[in-house]
């Protein structure tokens, strides 16, 4: 069975409409073991102009609470994600920022709501408003601490998908790929040779030759570099495929288990 993440990347590449990727969301949110999820640039909850990113299943009364209260540009989460470069518990939130008062105030608040645990993958991108896809678990439920890992790609992943819906790279159409297409591409960007995807694709080599040259046929370029090139600009893959994980011995909270 392939992993979560992957069948996540694929089918989020795919989407067509912002609520087809809030319904993927949930269910990979479920899927990891959280309950809540929030996939947002963060201005968006005071913008409603329909302009900015914002997919969640938060309860609305912790919106209208937090707004009323004008708590949202105080948000730790928030705060602590301008300062992370990867995904980040909320445990570990003093590490990443200063805790004030109002900021524990806040944090703890949000159990009167069915807050627990959170986990927050940041986005931080220049030209782009900051952003972050967080995933929370139920007050009386712990945190699914062996899919963290799994939770930062499909965050990652779930963030790129959700600027290319609300804001296409320009008005063109993008080549349609296939899943396979894709997936060879995915594997093609991390320097891999055709035998070499063919054996991990369980495909044969010829096989590769044709799903990469339909590819190429369909952006009307001649070169594997090309080929990626106009792949990561049309998010059919995201950098996150491209460049290999950091250590996870030096993110905040400790070693995460893959999923």
């Amino acid at each position: 069975m392939r992993r979560l993440s992957d069948r996540f990347a694929e089918d989020a590449a795919a989407c067509a409409r912002l609520s087809d990727l809030a319904a993927l969301v949930a269910e990979a949110a479920g899927e990891l073991g959280f309950h809540f999820f929030a996939l947002l640039e963060h201005a968006s909850l005071r913008d409603p102009s329909g302009e900015l990113v914002r997919i969640d299943n938060y309860p609305d009364a912790w919106v209208r609470e937090l707004l009323a209260t004008g708590d949202v540009p105080g948000d730790p989460v928030h705060l602590a994600s301008r300062r992370a470069s990867s995904g980040f518990s909320w445990r570990d939130l003093s590490s990443l920022i200063a805790l004030e008062p109002h900021h524990r105030q806040i944090l703890e608040r949000s159990r009167a709501f069915g807050f627990g645990d959170g986990f927050t993958v940041p986005s931080n991108v220049f030209g782009e408003p900051a952003a972050s896809c967080s995933f929370v678990t139920r007050r009386d439920r712990e945190m699914p601490v062996t899919r963290l890992r799994c939770a930062e790609l499909v965050g990652l992943h779930a963030l790129t998908a959700s600027r290319r819906l609300l804001r296409p790279t320009s008005s063109r159409t993008r080549p349609r790929l296939s899943r396979r297409e894709i997936q060879c591409l995915r594997l093609v960007a991390q320097g891999k040779t055709d035998w070499e995807i063919a054996t991990i694709l369980s495909i044969s080599v010829e096989t590769v030759h044709q799903y990469l040259k339909r590819a190429r046929a369909a952006y009307d370029v001649v070169s594997r570099t090309q080929l990626v090139v106009h792949a990561l600009r049309d998010a059919w893959i995201a950098f996150e495929d491209v460049i290999p994980p950091s250590s996870s011995s030096s993110r905040p909270g400790g070693a995460l288990t893959r999923d």
